[in-house]
């Protein structure tokens, strides 16, 4: 991984250094999918990768009638799967505006979903799609044991996917959200499960991050001290071992994570460890992510500040 250095503005788009998948979405605003299929067809193996291409793709994709007319022009795995992601967007997108169309919607989407599963049987990608449709539907399957809260849930598709790919990153972040407050979980169980999640998995994981995710949404300005919050050994404790453990791994890497770097630097940052936080923002070169930032401000001008904080570049002013 190679994110480039600092050159004086934040690039927000989340293809972030990933240059084939920008350029596909580039080709997609013209209404062309080739490129789109290669990008894809060349993923198929890599299911992060895919996971993150097809999403970013499908954003793209989600205004337009490209995802439906390259699946009835070329009915292969990757147009399923790219309007599979587009239905669960607009599907999700309705469900946060209230739009009666929800549930005509969400149908559309897990059909989708569903054909695009069937044409490439090992690709998890799909049911991580159907994943993120839970939150509209609310499944209630028992929790396994060592919750201390036993939250139920859609667990059942969750280790589904997880026979798929133990560790798929798009997979743990959706099954969190399922339990956020502002879906219609509580604060109780999304600690549960993030800690829950973040355990079992490899120290050297990013998965290691979704207690950092869960501390971020549950996040309340008014409260006293909010801000002293990363300050406590514990958070300090879990973002150092973030920064000792996965962060070196990320050199390896195809693509900046950009996400999972700028929620790492944002808790260094609160945790006043700044020397840390260098570190990952360096990592991070030019591109950024509007969350975590966002929920403590402007995006920008949170970022700015931490890389001020930490002695970094800031952008000029236009």
């Amino acid at each position: 991984m190679a994110a480039g250095a600092f050159e004086g503005q934040y690039v927000w788009s989340p293809a972030a250094n990933d240059r084939q998948l920008a350029s596909a979405c580039m080709d997609i605003r013209a209404g062309r999918y080739f490129s789109a299929h290669e990008v894809l067809r060349e993923t198929r193996e890599d299911f992060e990768v895919r996971a993150h291409r097809s999403l970013v793709l499908a954003s793209e994709a989600a205004g337009s009638d490209l995802a439906e007319r390259w699946l009835a022009e070329e009915p292969s795995p990757e147009a399923a799967l790219l309007w599979a992601r587009v239905a669960m967007l607009r599907a999700l997108h309705m469900a946060d505006a209230r739009d009666r169309r929800q549930d005509t919607l969400v149908r559309i989407a897990q059909t989708a979903c569903e054909r695009a599963a069937q044409l490439l049987p090992t690709d998890p990608t799909p049911w991580v799609a159907q994943l993120a449709l839970t939150r509209l539907n609310r499944p209630q399957d028992p929790a396994p044991q060592g919750l201390l809260t036993a939250p139920t849930g859609p667990w059942y598709l969750f280790a589904h996917i997880l026979r798929l790919d133990p560790w798929h990153r798009e997979a743990h972040h959706r099954f969190l959200s399922f339990f956020f407050t502002r879906y219609g979980g509580s604060s109780s169980a999304s600690w549960d499960v993030s800690a829950f999640l973040s355990q079992r998995a490899p120290a050297s994981s990013p998965l290691r991050l979704l207690p950092l995710v869960a501390l971020v949404e549950d996040y309340n300005p008014s409260a006293l001290l909010a801000d002293r919050t990363w300050e406590q050994p514990q958070w300090i404790t879990t973002a150092m071992g973030i920064h000792h453990n996965w962060f070196p791994q990320v050199a390896g890497y195809r693509f900046a994570p950009v996400l999972d770097l700028a929620y790492l630097a944002h808790a260094l940052f609160m945790a006043k460890r700044e020397f840390e936080a260098r570190e990952v923002l360096t990592a991070m070169g030019p591109y950024a992510s509007r969350m975590p930032w966002s929920v403590f401000g402007d995006p920008e001008e949170q970022l700015t500040k931490a890389r001020r904080s930490c002695g970094l570049p800031i952008p000029s002013a236009p």
